[in-house]
């Protein structure tokens, strides 16, 4: 059985101006891991060619031969990890992407997914361009190539003009780095500094584990252009209201991370103060189901005057595949991953907290899991809203039908979980505690109102387009 959890596409990294670029790049994308495990690789520049090397896997394994990196000379790199959300899991979606095409050679690596993939891809392929991926990605790379325009800057103006959705791009020329990002900053993309060189990366984390200073957030639709003459900071798209995903604040980005102008571990934190005083209830102890349940579990025990515990243990060493046996040990896909500590649990009434509730399956068995190690009650808290509506900005929800809380009520799922309560954070809640100010942050995942207009907009909240 799945042990389901929405996933992130990727995480996007690259320096410029560093003797060492593809070795830092690996740290970087080994810091941004979590947002995504199936692929991941690397494109450096010396100056006059792109160098690149890239595979499936994770990227310790990847690029686990120091001789790989004598492969990727130069100063300029970046780097990419992948899940898909648009195009298969195979080698030739792994990213970044690289070509050489009539104004030299270019690569991009891509976080976010475009809504209008299929309309623009039509039209590339009846002019006769011959598709060589399934991933939206690679349209940028065609709208670029056939882009009249003569500057690189103007060409990448000229494509992201054409395409809407959700993008954070970076691209490498044998002279420059460009960082994108859309309109709307629905993913975090930051800026930051090590010594004389530029770095830009998904997350702040990344900069940590390579001790750059964070700069600042590439601002919604501002395009940045790095060469050996520094940066240069342009706004060309059309302005439009900004709205960054509210669910990196729930579940995607790490929680030492600093994005959309706040700390991720603070605000989880505040996430699970804000559930105790909506949903408190008698009990003995707080648990969270690892690891992203942790902060907010912690604000809500000490909201609730609670212990906090760790009841579950996470093994964090369990692959990608694994054998699952048929019949011999139930629920087996949580168990490998989830263990009780019984004597934590036992005859105590127990409050579990979880970041969201997709399909009820996983929740469900940790249910049965603490209550078959000896607890008493077992009330679950989830520290964000319902998830009723699939996101189509970059992250792998599955469709409507799929997602419990679209078809079932707060105690029809409680029942199905066979909790004996069950409360979420409520949306009023979650905006309080990310104290939104001016900011409108996409919440449709939650709410079902999706800031860009889809192409087929009667059917987008029903089926996966992409």
């Amino acid at each position: 059985m799945k042990f389901y959890r929405p996933t992130e596409e990727c995480g996007i990294f690259g320096i410029f101006g560093h003797p060492e670029a593809a070795n830092l790049t690996y740290l970087g994308l080994y810091a941004l891991q979590h947002r995504g495990q199936e692929s991941c690789g690397i494109v450096s520049s010396d100056g006059r060619s792109l160098s690149a090397h890239k595979s499936m896997g994770l990227v310790a394994d990847v690029f686990g031969n120091q001789e790989i990196f004598r492969s990727l000379p130069g100063p300029a790199a970046i780097g990419h990890v992948r899940y898909s959300t648009t195009g298969d899991s195979v080698y030739k979606n792994v990213q970044p992407i690289m070509v050489d095409y009539s104004r030299g050679s270019i690569a991009v690596a891509h976080n976010g997914n475009l809504v209008n993939a299929q309309i623009i891809k039509d039209e590339l392929e009846a002019w006769g361009s011959i598709f060589q991926t399934t991933m939206d990605t690679e349209i940028i790379i065609h709208l670029l190539a056939t882009s009249k325009q003569n500057s690189l800057e103007d060409r990448i103006v000229d494509a992201l003009s054409r395409v809407k959705g959700a993008y954070c791009l970076l691209f490498l020329t044998e002279t420059r780095m460009v960082a994108a990002r859309d309109p709307h900053g629905f993913r975090p993309l930051c800026l930051g500094k090590l010594g004389d060189s530029w770095v830009v990366a998904s997350e702040s984390c990344a900069l940590d584990l390579i001790e750059a200073e964070f700069i600042r957030e590439i601002e919604p639709g501002e395009i940045v252009v790095i060469d050996k003459n520094g940066l240069t900071s342009l706004s060309p798209l059309k302005k439009v209201e900004p709205a960054p995903c509210i669910f990196e604040f729930v579940y995607f980005a790490r929680p030492d991370s600093y994005i959309f102008g706040q700390n991720v571990y603070e605000v989880r934190k505040e996430f699970g103060r804000q559930l105790a005083r909506e949903h408190h209830v008698e009990a003995d102890i707080v648990i969270p189901v690892p690891d992203s349940g942790v902060p907010a579990a912690l604000g809500y025990a000490q909201e609730a005057g609670l212990p906090f515990e760790l009841g579950l243990i996470r093994n964090h060493y369990v692959g990608r595949t694994f054998i699952e046996p048929q019949q011999s040990i139930r629920h087996f896909g949580v168990k490998i991953k989830l263990n009780p500590v019984r004597d934590i649990l036992k005859d105590k009434r127990v409050v579990v907290i979880d970041d969201s509730i997709v399909r009820g399956t996983t929740s469900r068995k940790i249910v049965k899991m603490v209550r078959n190690a000896g607890a008493k009650e077992v009330h679950v808290r989830i520290s964000s809203p319902p998830t009723s509506y699939p996101c189509y900005y970059g992250i792998d929800t599955p469709t409507r039908k799929e997602l419990i809380s679209s078809s079932h009520t707060i105690e029809e799922i409680r029942k199905y979980i066979t909790a004996d309560s069950l409360g979420y954070l409520s949306e009023e809640g979650l905006l309080q505690s990310v104290g939104t100010g001016s900011t409108p942050y996409c919440k449709a995942c939650f709410s079902g109102s999706y800031p860009i207009k889809f192409p087929k907009l009667a059917a987008a909240p029903q089926l996966d387009l992409f």
